[in-house]
């Protein structure tokens, strides 16, 4: 079961947000919205993803790590790297 199944309807919440900011950006290049408006846009849908993306890590760790940690074994330190490696991706990006 994933880790955020007790949020999942607010994940699901979010997200559609995030995909009508999206289509709200498409909509603004349709129509020569000023750049700056169409740049404060992406800034701002950019921040939700991080957002989400950070509440999932939240979850992550708080849930499938910790679980893992005390189970003990090579589980344990899989899951560690595993969360190191995400967190690594969302750092670059």
């Amino acid at each position: 079961m994933a880790g955020y199944q007790a949020q999942k309807d607010d994940v699901v919440r979010r997200l559609r947000r995030i995909e009508g900011q999206v289509r709200g950006l498409q909509r603004m290049v349709a129509e020569d919205a000023y750049c700056i408006d169409v740049l404060t846009q992406v800034a701002a849908t950019n921040a939700a993803l991080q957002s989400c993306a950070l509440a999932h890590l939240e979850e992550h760790l708080n849930g499938c790590v910790t679980e893992a940690i005390v189970k003990g074994g090579e589980q344990a330190q899989a899951k560690v790297s595993e969360a190191s490696q995400a967190i690594a991706r969302l750092v670059r990006a």
